[in-house]
């Protein structure tokens, strides 16, 4: 294996153990915030953030984990995502790179 390959699996497989740092944070997640609450926080909502603010809604708005559901649920669900997740894009990256090596 590549020395560049193995350090890139090194800090991904890092990333992925560090995903539920998460779960410590208290209070709300930084810059997941509507117009409303913008305003609230600036006293203004940005001009081109106002523009752009109905061109994407989330397909699963208000998602949580319950507030009863126990911390090893939620751990096992963060790092179920992010292994799936990490499988996702590497398999498209491969697949993509097969294609433009052949053009």
């Amino acid at each position: 294996m590549d020395k560049i390959v193995r350090n890139l699996l090194i800090g991904l497989g890092v990333m992925i153990v560090l995903v539920p740092l998460g779960l410590l944070a208290t209070g709300e997640t930084f810059g997941e915030w509507a117009n409303e609450e913008l305003q609230e926080k600036l006293g203004f909502v940005p001009h081109g953030l106002e523009q752009l603010a109905s061109l994407w809604s989330a397909p699963i708005p208000e998602y949580a984990f319950p507030e009863d559901e126990p911390k090893t649920g939620k751990v096992a669900a963060y790092y179920i995502s992010a292994i799936v997740g990490a499988i996702i894009c590497a398999g498209l990256l491969y697949f993509i790179g097969k294609r433009v090596a052949k053009a």
